[in-house]
């Protein structure tokens, strides 16, 4: 439940029940009513609101009874702005005479999803933190999932440790870590919140949620087998507004600022996507006239949108299809022909194995045996690496940071 106001809805962060204020910036006036009883917040919403009026923040003493509006009136603006070009984009149909328009839309919306998960904050703290777990082990994998998936019983399977389980939805508020040894390795699971449509914009705890989930080496997304298959794509929406780009490779293509020169197009391949006008149009969007970018492959206006931007995180991907007890064998057959998927029940324990030798493939790491001197290979504590960063040099980090100055 929210409080309205005169202009536009706040949502707060307690559960206490709805509060109705009178709120006008112009003459800084502030009035509130109190509660009458503790009551769950069952839902947040927000309306467009006008610019004019800014973020409101409670005083103290009404803080600590009511909570913090979550959203203010500028993100609403920017939302709305944002809703707006992807309703343009979708009326827009695409074509090789629309192209530069979509492209043009594309670098607007990734600049106000910028905006979005890193506004300018007065205080120390930005927005779009993390939970606060400290990483441990030699890997990390996010649990991600909609509500009721059986994340939660995944983690106490898989680690023995305990994470409330319930029948009911958003059992789990925090972040909840455990850690497996498979393989010598030892690998942090982290069962997240469950995320809701819109996350990526906010709302409910889907900023923090996938903050957490970015700092991971592996997104474990945990489906429903009895649920639509479309909650897969929503996930994927989800992540990717937030900057995650899931079983894909940074895109090969060199982009390079320069003092002048004008905005100079080269490509080895033949270009179905981009021409010089778009390229133009998007670099323009970002204030850049001089660049050289160089096109290694078929880019498409996101790649180069993604490598301006420059903090996209690209990570692999599982698709853990839960609850298949719940199935018939023929759509179990079609699942584990789908690629990247690990068809489970967390409940019974059916196929855990083959979820762990999955995680154990995607992280790709590689297990490094030491040999004391006089002494046979330790085959029992090796040295996890990742396999794409394997040298000597990273080898001696991993032991000491001390290491690589004394080695001769």
């Amino acid at each position: 439940m929210t409080s309205t106001c005169n202009l536009h809805k706040f949502a707060f962060t307690d559960t206490q029940d709805p509060v109705r204020f009178t709120i006008n910036n112009r003459k800084s006036t502030k009035t509130g009513v109190k509660a009458r009883e503790p009551g769950p917040i069952s839902s947040v919403s927000l309306s467009p609101s006008s610019p004019a009026y800014e973020e409101f923040v409670l005083p103290p003493p009404l803080r600590r009874r009511f909570g913090t509006p979550l959203l203010s009136a500028t993100m609403a603006t920017v939302m709305q702005k944002i809703k707006d070009i992807e309703d343009e984009m979708a009326r827009t149909q695409k074509n090789k005479a629309t192209a530069h328009h979509l492209g043009l839309l594309k670098a607007k919306l990734a600049k106000l999803r910028r905006e979005i998960l890193t506004p300018a904050s007065k205080g120390g703290g930005g927005a779009g933190e993390g939970f606060d777990v400290t990483k441990s082990g030699d890997a990390r994998v996010g649990l991600v999932g909609f509500p009721s998936v059986g994340k939660s019983t995944l983690l106490n399977k898989l680690t023995g440790t305990f994470s409330e389980v319930a029948s009911y939805e958003f059992t789990t508020l925090t972040c909840i870590p455990g850690v497996i040894t498979y393989r010598g390795a030892k690998i942090q699971l982290l069962d997240l919140p469950g995320i809701i449509e819109g996350a990526k914009d906010g709302k409910g705890r889907g900023r923090q949620v996938i903050s957490t989930a970015r700092t991971c080496n592996c997104i474990l997304i945990v489906l429903d087998a009895i649920k639509p298959i479309t909650h897969k794509r929503l996930i994927e929406k989800e992540l990717e507004g937030f900057g995650i780009r899931l079983n894909k490779e940074p895109p090969n293509l060199s982009f390079r600022r320069k003092d002048k020169g004008g905005i100079n197009l080269t490509s080895t391949v033949t270009n179905t996507n981009l021409d010089l006008e778009t390229v133009k149009a998007i670099c323009g969007e970002y204030r850049i006239h001089n660049a050289d970018i160089n096109l290694r492959y078929d880019a498409t206006a996101d790649d180069l949108i993604d490598v301006i931007e420059g903090s996209r995180v690209y990570m692999p991907c599982i698709y853990a299809v839960n609850k298949i007890d719940q199935i018939t064998f023929e759509e179990l057959e079609i699942l584990d022909k789908l690629p990247h998927y690990s068809p489970v029940s967390a409940h019974l324990e059916w196929n855990l194995d083959g979820l762990l030798e999955k995680v154990w493939e995607y992280l790709s790491l590689t297990r490094i045996y030491t040999k004391p001197k006089g002494m046979n290979p330790d085959y029992d504590d090796p040295v996890i690496l990742s396999s794409k960063r394997r040298t000597v040099e990273d080898f001696c980090n991993r032991i000491h940071k001390d290491m690589l100055k004394q080695y001769k």
